[in-house]
């Protein structure tokens, strides 16, 4: 029933020897868009803020390995590193480790996200969903970026970096002059701008890989579909009491399993035909023009130059970089006013 819980990724490509980035891989679509990519092959950088969660999942991934038909060919590995995406520090630390310890990075599956929580803020003082779905995954992007280039240069083959965005992006523009949300926030609409950035963010790497000739660095952004996972846990918050229960025990039988939520996220990140395509919008394993909100080139430009400095990197080009500064890994020049953090 492809018209209900979307298509499939029905690619063999390999990955032997390229290694993965999947952010908020120890459950849900992450952990299994990383177990697909460890069974083509790759050694797959598990990002995760729960370590002790992203271990146990680990584990569980090698275990579905170690069970995988001789036929398709050898299967890679998984290792965990801790990602904090809501502390900018934690992404940049997170970011020094991956570039100390593997030579290569040839895809970023910026997959981890919070939906619809309280008003709360980042260790930066951002609003945390912004924060969280937007900017951690943008810093670390930027970071890896050099050294995605480098990877892939004389391959043949692009790096691709993934953003699992949300159709959510259609319902809310972004309020430059209220990126911290001071008044009238609603936890869904905050959501929506998230995944509005993710859309903006995905077209402004595109363009500028475009204009600056880098033709072996791919961006994609999707929609997963509506999928039965841990981001249900605030409507509780929000809409009313044991909504998450009906969404997993009744929901479940009109809604995507998590593997059948990966699925695109997989077709971005390995499949023939998108290496050949850059900033689209994918949905069910095909390309699909987004709505104009998500075609805004002037707010992905504005998005970018915002981004740069309030995660402290103005005056840094990735797209054009040998290798990410060293000043890039201090703490950041520029941020928003610190605000308390609420508990989600």
């Amino acid at each position: 029933m492809v018209w209900l819980f979307g298509g499939t990724c029905r690619s063999a490509a390999r990955l032997d020897g390229k290694v993965a980035v999947v952010t908020g891989s120890n459950t849900g679509i992450g952990k299994e868009t990383a177990q697909d990519l460890a069974a083509r092959g790759a050694l797959v950088v598990m990002a995760v803020r729960d370590t002790a969660k992203g271990e146990i999942a680990a584990a569980d991934i090698r275990r579905q390995l170690a069970k995988q038909g001789a036929g398709k060919g050898p299967a890679g590995d998984v290792r965990v590193e801790a990602l904090d995406l809501a502390s900018l520090r934690s992404v940049r630390e997170c970011a020094r480790r991956i570039l100390e310890e593997v030579k290569d990075v040839h895809i970023l599956v910026n997959n981890a996200g919070i939906m619809a929580c309280p008003k709360a803020y980042t260790e930066d003082g951002h609003d945390m969903q912004f924060g969280v779905n937007h900017l951690g995954h943008f810093l670390l992007t930027v970071l890896l970026l050099p050294r995605m280039r480098a990877s892939t240069a004389d391959s043949g083959q692009p790096a691709r970096i993934v953003n699992v965005s949300s159709v959510a992006y259609s319902f809310y523009k972004i309020d430059f002059d209220d990126l911290r949300i001071e008044k009238n926030y609603k936890p869904l609409l905050a959501y929506a701008r998230s995944k509005l950035a993710n859309m903006l963010f995905t077209r402004e790497l595109a363009r500028r890989f475009k204009d600056s000739g880098v033709d072996h660095v791919n961006s994609y952004c999707l929609h997963p579909g509506v999928v039965a996972t841990e981001l249900f846990r605030t409507f509780d918050y929000f809409i009313f009491p044991g909504i998450p229960f009906l969404i997993h025990h009744i929901g479940r039988f009109f809604i995507k399993t998590p593997r059948q939520g990966a699925q695109t996220s997989i077709y971005c990140a390995v499949h023939e035909k998108t290496a050949k395509e850059s900033g689209l919008y994918y949905v069910d394993c095909s390309s699909t023009t987004p709505f104009a909100i998500g075609r805004d080139d002037e707010a992905a430009l504005r998005l970018w130059d915002v981004s740069l400095e309030l995660v402290g990197l103005k005056g840094y080009d990735p797209v054009t970089a040998a290798e990410a500064p060293a000043w890039a890994f201090q703490e950041p020049r520029t941020a928003a006013a610190p605000a308390p953090k609420a508990a989600l």
